[in-house]
């Protein structure tokens, strides 16, 4: 492998194939899920959903800002950088990229739990849902490491193939709303709304919404990125918004709370109650192709990391090394090693819970790199290095901190803990890079 030039635009990702890799990284298998956790919370849920979307909004402004400045930059790692020097940056690319791994783990598993739905064997019997999982995951491996736009193609169509029946629950509970009236909808009173609940259900619904930062990620991949990244950013993160928030509260206040609590798959339920026919077929389907869909889509930035990190000297330089379609594919290797195990820890009951905290860390790491590269957008704003951006930087990037301050505090304080311990397990790697380079 050798060093490519620049990628020729028949090999770059354009606004459409960007878009649907933020539409596709935040809709994977949390849409599907989502309700069965939110139906306690009621119409405090969709009060979450509205606060939630208005905060993503703000960071993907912020985003967006900061990707006109540095269209090229892998995303957060040199917003951190650029305002707050290599160590800050390392600490949030390297807790950011090991979050990209767990989390994927979460997502390829979902995938498999989906399948097994329509092939029953798979459920039945560890082996082969572990390497069907593993198939999964090297097959998408060998896409991204093939061609990044081979990757977006495939975001691209399982994007649109996964909306159509989110599309139908939606339009499903508009018809019912205009036959019926609120009848089936579950009353809303005042007084069961709460602050304390409203933020707890905002820590689900942010999961649902992780990944606005998607296209900020492969900017040397992007064509025209000082105007693509940017519009893909926000049109990407209000489309997913307003996905989660009709197609969640249709499922969440239009069925009976105990049925959608106790609920495996809640869309399809909602569904089968409001039309009958095949529901669960379609949407284990539609489940299983969103999630390999995201999965492809979070593999691309999972090597993209690395290999930023090590061009700019503080991972170790072999990961660097592109193919000469200009893949990384020797930090896709890598990251997808680790991912496998990840993944195999799920199928060892007696690293059941290890697992579960790593998702926990997923979550805690991807709020801390918000709020830094919210707090980065106003330093260089403030120092000048910014002077594309507008009057609105400046307030919206303080709404944006705050907001991550606000769902960081409602993450709890294992979160904290675990994301201060993974912040500081990997200030061995960085030390030892920037030795030996000295």
């Amino acid at each position: 492998m050798s060093e490519p030039a620049p990628s020729s635009p028949s090999r770059q990702l354009g606004f459409w194939m960007c878009s649907a890799l933020v539409v596709g990284n935040m809709i994977a298998s949390a849409i599907f899920l989502l309700p069965t956790s939110l139906a306690p919370f009621g119409w405090n849920a969709s009060i979450a959903w509205i606060i939630t979307i208005a905060g993503a909004l703000c960071l993907a402004h912020v985003f967006a800002t900061l990707a006109r400045a540095y269209p090229h930059a892998c995303g957060p790692y040199v917003y951190a950088r650029e305002a707050f020097g290599p160590l800050v940056a390392y600490m949030v690319a390297w807790s950011y990229w090991v979050s990209l791994w767990v989390g994927n783990g979460s997502i390829a598993a979902a995938a498999i739990s989906y399948l097994s739905s329509l092939v029953p064997a798979i459920g039945h019997s560890a082996p082969l849902a572990a390497g069907s999982t593993l198939a999964i995951i090297w097959g998408l491996t060998l896409l991204n490491c093939f061609s990044t736009r081979a990757a977006g193609g495939f975001q691209l169509v399982t994007t649109v193939i996964k909306m159509i029946p989110l599309l139908a629950v939606v339009l499903l509970g508009a018809y019912i709303l205009g036959r019926d009236g609120t009848q089936d909808v579950r009353p809303f009173v005042a007084a069961d709304i709460h602050p304390g609940s409203i933020t707890a259900a905002m820590t689900l619904t942010l999961w649902g919404l992780l990944g606005l930062e998607s296209a900020t990620v492969p900017g040397g991949k992007v064509r025209d990125p000082e105007r693509t990244i940017p519009r893909a950013t926000l049109v990407g993160t209000l489309f997913a918004g307003l996905a989660y928030l009709f197609i969640c509260s249709a499922a969440v206040l239009m069925q009976p709370e105990a049925q959608v609590s106790a609920s495996p798959a809640p869309l399809a339920d909602f569904v089968a109650r409001y039309a009958g026919g095949p529901a669960g077929t379609i949407i284990a389907i539609t489940a299983a192709l969103s999630s390999i869909g995201a999965l492809a889509g979070w593999i691309l930035l999972q090597g993209e990391m690395p290999r930023a990190m090590a061009e700019d000297g503080v991972f170790p330089r072999f990961l660097a090394v592109q193919s000469a379609r200009g893949t990384p594919v020797r930090a896709h290797i890598l990251a997808s090693v680790l991912l496998t195990i990840t993944v195999l820890m799920t199928y060892s009951g007696s690293l059941t819970t290890l697992y579960k905290v790593l998702v926990l860390l997923s979550t805690s790491t991807s709020l801390v790199m918000y709020l830094i590269s919210a707090l980065a957008a106003m330093r260089l704003r403030r120092t000048g290095r910014l002077a594309i951006a507008g009057r609105a930087l400046m307030p919206v990037a303080a709404l944006a901190a705050l907001y991550s301050v606000w769902t960081i505090w409602g993450a709890g304080r294992e979160a904290l803990v675990w994301g201060a311990i993974l912040f500081v397990g990997g200030l061995p790697i960085y030390f030892l890079v920037r030795r030996r380079a000295s």
